[in-house]
């Protein structure tokens, strides 16, 4: 593992730029001592935010561009528009060229996807990249994917899911053979699509050393955490995404609702003051910010656009632990011992019908 973690940081992305993405840098190099950054963006807004931060000033360099891709720009646009210049692909450029090892950035999601596979291509076996990111649970924490890369999937494609999902999980939960589950409508072996029994059909039958594969599970099993990793393909996992941080928002205003009708209901929010708070810091976005592109040659980080200075921190967070912990390695190991599985689906998807 690498002594120093080098990261490339969009300072130009997500709503505020580098109005948080700094001080989330200067946060995060209070938790890792071990990380130099490469600021990518407008010097003339990085250096007053960098004032602020000497220690931060000391392990960053400023790669100085005034071209923003807009989070509104259409992913081709963008790859267009501002390829060579932008600092999202700048920051890119730096992870392509060995001069950093993770690049984090809060924009446009789309256009980060599109400029990232362009310009550092796939992982031999990967067909198409996929989000994963962390999924709070009753039990600690899963990792969760695809959550809005790319949109359907056959099984081949979910299998690959699979390998790398449990790459990230090994390394996260250091657990030698974590548990996998494929999101399904039930757990029944003959409920879903095609694909998706084709894919649990293979995990069973392949055993693979390095997951456990436990089935289908349902979408109230993620929040139980009933596999250390669950996988879907994108369209169904942004849903289940959404829709969890829309209940999540709704749970907490009618809590808040209900605290305010009455003077009992305030007093007894008083003395359960410390589990809401508990409860609060469970479902916080910002402790679980940071969506990694997972098939990629190369470390990406994706944060939410609005998130705070703790949330971009947390991104960063994630990014340095998936450097420190050589997760690309990893993967490529993985999907290298694991590459007789993936054959097996492209070649003979006949045996799994």
């Amino acid at each position: 593992m690498p002594s120093k973690v080098r990261i490339a940081l969009d300072a130009m992305g997500g709503d505020f730029g580098a109005a948080v993405v700094i001080p989330g840098a200067a946060i995060s190099l209070q938790r890792h001592r071990g990380i130099e950054f490469l600021l990518v963006g407008d010097r003339a807004k990085i250096e007053p935010e960098l004032a602020n931060h000497p220690a931060l000033k000391a392990a960053s360099k400023i790669i100085h561009t005034d071209v923003a891709v807009g989070m509104d720009d259409k992913p081709s646009q963008a790859l267009r528009r501002g390829r060579k210049t932008s600092s999202m692909w700048l920051a890119i450029d730096a992870v392509k060229r060995g001069e950093a090892d993770v690049v984090v950035s809060a924009g446009n999601t789309g256009a980060l996807m599109a400029m990232s596979r362009f310009h550092l291509r796939t992982l031999p076996g990967v067909d198409r990249p996929a989000i994963a990111g962390m999924w709070p649970t009753k039990r600690g924490e899963s990792v969760v994917l695809d959550l809005g890369a790319t949109i359907g999937g056959d099984a081949h494609h979910l299998v690959s899911l699979a390998v790398m999902g449990a790459a990230m999980a090994s390394v996260l939960f250091n657990k030698p053979r974590p548990t996998v589950g494929l999101l399904n409508i039930g757990t029944e072996e003959i409920k879903g699509h095609e694909e998706i029994r084709d894919a649990g059909e293979i995990l069973r039958a392949r055993n693979l050393p390095e997951l456990d594969y436990i089935g289908f599970v349902e979408g109230d099993g993620i929040g139980k955490g009933l596999a250390d990793v669950i996988v879907t393909e994108g369209y169904s996992g942004n849903i289940a995404l959404k829709a969890a941080e829309g209940t999540a928002r709704q749970m907490a205003e009618l809590l808040r609702e209900a605290i305010q009708q009455s003077w009992m209901s305030k007093l007894g929010y008083l003395f359960a003051r410390g589990a809401f708070q508990a409860l609060r810091n469970k479902m916080d976005p910002n402790k679980t910010n940071g969506g990694v592109f997972l098939g990629l040659n190369g470390v990406v980080v994706k944060s939410h656009g609005g998130i705070s200075a703790e949330g971009f921190a947390s991104a960063i967070d994630v990014g340095y632990e998936m450097a420190h912990t050589d997760l690309l390695n990893k993967i490529n190991q993985m999907l290298n011992r694991e590459g007789g599985a993936l054959n097996f689906v492209q070649t003979a998807p006949e045996d799994v019908s």
